[in-house]
C-alpha cells in the first residue's frame, strides 16, 4: 500500500482508468494529489501576444476544470490536494512526484502502438523512463 500517490489527468476518457487502480493501492489514510498539466504557447513574429495569451488562458482553464472533474470521481472524505503547472507534460509529472515526494504515480497510457506512437510520443513512457519513483501504467 502507498501513501502518497500522483494521479496526472489530461482530462481523457483514459486517465479515469486510474480510478479504480488508485482505491486498490493507496492506505486509507493516504493522500492523493490530482495533477493537470497546462501548454503553453509563445507567440511568434506573425502572432498578437494577446490572442496567445487568450490561448494559454483557455489551457490553464481546461487542466483546472480536469482535475476537479477528477476529484468529482472519488469519495469526500478522500485527502486529496489538486494542482494545475505550466509546462510540459512528462517533465512537469516527473517534478511534482520528485517535490512532494510521492510513492508512486499511476498513469494511463494512450493505447497507441506503432507508427501513432512514434509521431506522437508518449508522455507515459517519458514518464516510466524517467521518474525515480515507483510508477503503475494503466493499460487501456
Amino acid at each position: 500500500m502507498y501513501d502518497k500517490v500522483l494521479l496526472p489527468t489530461d482530462g481523457s476518457e483514459y486517465s479515469e482508468e486510474e480510478i479504480s487502480r488508485v482505491k486498490k493501492v493507496l492506505n486509507p489514510n493516504g493522500e492523493i494529489i490530482i495533477l493537470s498539466v497546462a501548454n503553453k504557447l509563445v507567440p511568434y513574429v506573425f502572432q498578437k501576444k494577446e490572442h496567445i495569451d487568450d490561448i494559454n488562458k483557455t489551457f490553464y482553464e481546461e487542466a483546472q476544470k480536469n482535475v476537479e472533474h477528477m476529484k468529482q470521481q472519488f469519495d469526500s472524505d478522500c485527502n486529496i490536494t489538486t494542482k494545475v503547472v505550466v509546462g510540459f507534460a512528462a517533465e512537469k509529472i516527473v517534478e511534482v512526484a520528485e517535490e512532494d515526494d510521492v510513492d508512486l504515480i499511476i498513469i494511463s497510457g494512450s493505447g497507441r502502438s506503432g507508427v501513432q506512437k512514434f509521431l506522437l510520443g508518449s508522455v507515459a513512457e517519458r514518464v516510466v523512463v524517467t521518474a525515480s519513483t515507483d510508477v503503475l501504467l494503466v493499460r487501456n
